[in-house]
């Protein structure tokens, strides 16, 4: 029996995995080793095509996304918001795998906007700590996009989703830890998994075992985020790093350990703007500065599982949020 599972987390590779059975051991591992590689393949191939001359489109919106199911509902979210308050034609271009392939997409002009986290462009695109509070954090961002992309932020949508440490509830329970720090006694007899871009960012794997002194059974398993929940149920991996909004938790009975040193950052969801599209048409940017503090960390979990978890369609679950909030008809 085939299932399909939909991509999660802030830097998944692609939207769906078919996941043939149970998947064990060194077959596990390989298919883990294959999916990286791919997706270092098609990130080299998707810059070249986006370094490329982008395309006029004046006369209409383009939304981009990241690949996985958060940015997807965000990006929707944008989309329909300035469709319902603007006059303007609305392109999606959605899946654009992680980070760095929508900074190029945006900065080439291949996409006009696209949802992105304070820290994650702090420390992956301006190489940066995100020291601060949320706000320090947003001013600091804004004025360096503006100054040296001619990019700038739209408001802050309301919800934080930083890093969620996860491990099996059960074994939380049994274990009788809370924090990170408690967890890095057991972590020698454990199995980690992680996306390809949390192994190698600044704010990624190295500086969080570096912080609580994290040591592993083996190297970790680097893998597509739509196995990684799969991987953490079924006892394939013992660790796993998702986000705080990850729709799944609950559902799986997943327990999210506190970052008690306080090592991530503040991850306020945001709009990445072209300024040069503000300047051409300003109502978009009026029918963004609407979604200000809209979403909080609840609603955003809520709308994940109900894609994730519930297999609705992302575009009925972002019209039925704006309704919801009044925003449009």
């Amino acid at each position: 029996m085939k299932v399909r599972w939909q991509a999660r987390g802030r830097d998944a590779v692609r939207r769906d995995t078919v996941c043939p059975g149970a998947v064990r051991g060194r077959r596990f591992s390989n298919r883990a080793l294959i999916l990286s590689k791919s997706f270092l393949l098609v990130t080299l191939a998707a810059a070249l095509l986006l370094a490329s001359c982008a395309p006029s489109h004046s006369d209409r919106i383009v939304v981009g996304s990241k690949n996985f199911t958060e940015s997807l509902i965000l990006g929707e979210i944008m989309a329909q918001q300035i469709e319902a308050h603007t006059h303007l034609k609305v392109e999606r271009r959605f899946y654009l795998a992680g980070t760095y392939i929508c900074q190029q997409a945006v900065l080439a002009g291949r996409i006009d906007i696209y949802p992105e986290y304070t820290g994650t462009a702090m420390t992956a695109i301006l190489k940066k700590p995100a020291n601060g509070d949320e706000q320090q954090v947003y001013q600091r961002l804004k004025s360096a996009y503006e100054q040296r992309f001619g990019l700038t932020l739209g408001p802050a949508l309301g919800f934080d989703d930083t890093f969620a440490m996860e491990i099996r509830g059960a074994d939380a329970r049994r274990l009788h830890i809370t924090k990170l720090s408690q967890a890095a006694k057991f972590t020698p007899k454990w199995r980690a998994g992680f996306g390809y871009e949390f192994m190698e960012r600044p704010d990624g794997y190295r500086g969080l075992a570096a912080a609580y002194g994290l040591h592993f059974a083996e190297p970790p398993r680097i893998m597509d985020l739509g196995l990684l929940a799969r991987a953490l149920k079924d006892r394939q991996i013992d660790f796993a790093a998702g986000n705080t909004t990850d729709g799944l938790i609950p559902v799986f009975d997943f327990f999210v350990l506190e970052d008690d040193l306080h090592y991530f950052p503040s991850y306020e969801a945001v709009p990445v703007i072209r300024m040069q599209t503000l300047q051409e048409h300003p109502e978009a940017g009026q029918a963004l500065a609407a979604l200000a503090g809209k979403i909080s960390n609840e609603e955003m979990q809520r709308m994940n599982y109900a894609v994730d978890g519930q297999h609705r369609d992302a575009t009925v679950v972002a019209r039925e949020f704006l309704r919801s909030k009044g925003l449009i008809q």
